[in-house]
């Protein structure tokens, strides 16, 4: 099986909804050979972590249609990417709300650096991964996360490539503060 994430479009659903959207998920593809590990809900879109063959793709989609209409599929496959790439597209699915993808395109970058610079990177997942568990009704856990992000970001200088590292301190800062996670862009 290979895995996809699938993004359906989100006209009414809040992470609290979560659970129910993943069950009634699994209740539409029920009798194919797929797995649906978890949902996540984003302000526009839903997304699927899914395990299924390749040929079943397209069938599961219509199955899933009843959610809503697809807004993005993507096979995750594990790849080598250049550092200003992954950073590029880290920054894109931060900024677009694909948090999980953003871990994945900053894992790629975290495994080519070395010190601080590392250390700088895992910060940065650290931030998207507390936003994913916030998009599966997990706020808690996410904002925890801030405080191991805040750790690792530290003292670093206040830009790395075009993200300014000080926002996202001072943003960790202040969702701590009111237990709350809010959206900003890097």
């Amino acid at each position: 099986m290979e895995r996809y994430l699938i993004h359906l479009k989100n006209e009414k659903y809040v992470p609290i909804n979560c659970r129910e959207v993943l069950y009634r998920a699994r209740d539409l593809i029920s009798g194919m050979n797929a797995h649906i590990r978890l949902a996540r809900i984003a302000t526009t879109f839903i997304e699927f972590d899914v395990a299924i063959e390749t040929k079943d793709v397209d069938t599961l989609v219509e199955k899933l249609s009843p959610v809503g209409g697809l807004d993005n599929l993507r096979h995750v496959v594990e790849e080598e990417i250049e550092i200003d790439q992954g950073i590029k597209d880290g920054i894109f699915y931060f900024n677009s709300e694909r948090f999980w993808e953003c871990h994945e395109a900053f894992e790629g970058v975290w495994k080519q650096c070395f010190g601080r610079e590392k250390e700088l990177v895992q910060g940065i997942i650290l931030v998207a991964v507390a936003y994913a568990h916030a998009q599966a009704n997990e706020l808690s856990i996410g904002v925890a996360m801030l405080t191991r992000a805040l750790e690792k970001l530290g003292s670093s200088p206040s830009m790395y490539h075009s993200i300014d590292v000080e926002i996202i301190r001072t943003k960790s800062v202040e969702m701590q503060k009111i237990n709350d996670l809010v959206l900003f862009e890097i």
